[in-house]
């Protein structure tokens, strides 16, 4: 599919247990023409992971200075490592003519929103509740209580969903459709945008 020249940043959220990690496994596996954002880490490398695949792997000391240094579009501390996506990586990709995609929590996605009001966020939601309580159930990772309360962190964060400029249902075992809809909605944003920069112009 031919697409205008004008990248974009897109940022990808949601709330806990809606998929976001499959699809976007997913998007990779059909070589999709996008920049997919790799997050940074102060943790350890584990037996099996590829830096600048699974993770930028950054010791501490450097990813603080990074901190101080404002090269991260957002940050967390998390058990006692450090997350962040760094800004670099995607700038590079965007001024190399790829679409950047960054995958982060709630907050992460308002953050780079006011840093970058022209990002185009996107808000994967389950069909139901009930449904995203079955599909958690189904992973049989949680136990009652961590699964209740990730229930009710989910619940909040659907309340944030309208503060995104596009909303995806998430259908379980409908992986495929739902990336066409991601891809759908970067299209006609490419356009829209190409749209206003000729009025502009």
């Amino acid at each position: 599919m031919e697409r205008n020249n004008n990248p974009l940043l897109v940022v990808i959220s949601g709330c806990s247990g809606v998929g976001k990690d499959t699809i976007l496994l997913r998007m990779k596996e059909l070589s999709l023409p996008y920049y997919f954002a790799v997050t940074a880490t102060s943790r350890p490398k584990r037996p099996g992971e590829i830096d600048g695949v699974d993770y930028h792997f950054i010791e501490k000391p450097k990813f603080e200075k990074m901190i101080e240094n404002d090269e991260f579009f957002e940050w967390a501390h998390v058990y006692d490592n450090l997350y962040g996506v760094p800004k670099r990586t995607v700038a590079q990709a965007i001024a190399e003519g790829k679409d950047a995609i960054v995958k982060v929590d709630i907050q992460g996605a308002a953050t780079i929103k006011r840093i970058e009001p022209e990002a185009v966020s996107i808000f994967l939601a389950p069909p139901s509740m009930e449904e995203l309580k079955q599909r958690l159930v189904g992973r049989h990772t949680e136990s009652e209580a961590d699964l209740e309360l990730r229930l009710q962190t989910a619940q909040k964060e659907m309340e944030s969903q309208d503060s995104f400029d596009h909303i995806v249902t998430s259908h379980n075992n409908q992986i495929d459709q739902v990336i066409s809809d991601i891809d759908d909605i970067i299209t006609a944003e490419k356009s829209r945008q190409k749209q206003a920069g000729d009025f502009y112009e």
